[in-house]
């Protein structure tokens, strides 16, 4: 079955026109969304994609429509295939189901990793020349209170709250956090060895 995704950005705009194509291209049930694209919760989007089953197939007017950004779209395409569901993006001519559309999507995938790769070689070029013109900083630390990180390390040690909790309370992302508590409990070791040596001997 074909199974139709539909999304404009604010509740003014139309969404007759991208559900006139999913008549012409034959889909059996339309998810509308009526949120901006940058919105991951996206309701009708996390519905179709529990509703959808192996061997239907996906149907959008354009993939700007399904994703916020192309490694955002490949990621969704891929997981379709996992689940061998097809997927069909009208504007673009790629569809899946043919060995026609899925080397399109090949290339597409291609193209994007070349150009990620470039801009990554040309950010490394522009930091060895800022470096060797010693104007290169490198990045800020990320600055936190050290006093409610303590309190939450605390917790998530105890086994009062989960990782990911912690994370959210401390707004940190998950290689920031382990990094930061990393670094914490080394100073907690190496404080506590000053304090072993700075004893009396008995």
């Amino acid at each position: 079955m074909k199974i139709g995704y539909v999304r404009v950005s604010t509740e003014e705009q139309n969404e007759a026109r991208q559900e006139v194509i999913m008549k012409q291209l034959g889909v059996k049930r339309v998810f509308i969304d009526k949120v901006s694209g940058k919105n991951t919760k996206r309701p009708a989007l996390q519905e179709m994609l529990q509703f959808i089953r192996e061997g239907d197939v996906l149907v959008i007017e354009s993939y700007s429509r399904l994703a916020r950004s192309t490694v955002d779209l490949l990621k969704i395409v891929e997981d379709l295939h996992e689940r061998d569901i097809g997927f069909i993006s009208h504007k673009e001519k790629i569809d899946t189901t043919t060995p026609q559309g899925r080397l399109m999507l090949t290339i597409f995938a291609g193209i994007y990793q070349f150009e990620r790769e470039c801009m990554l070689q040309r950010q490394k070029e522009g930091i060895a020349i800022a470096r060797a013109e010693g104007k290169y900083k490198g990045r800020k630390p990320i600055e936190i209170d050290q006093n409610e990180f303590n309190i939450v390390y605390n917790d998530w040690k105890s086994g009062k709250i989960k990782a990911v909790e912690a994370m959210e309370v401390l707004k940190l992302t998950k290689p920031t956090f382990y990094r930061k508590v990393k670094e914490y409990e080394h100073s907690r070791r190496k404080n506590m060895k000053v304090i072993e040596l700075s004893l009396p001997k008995v």
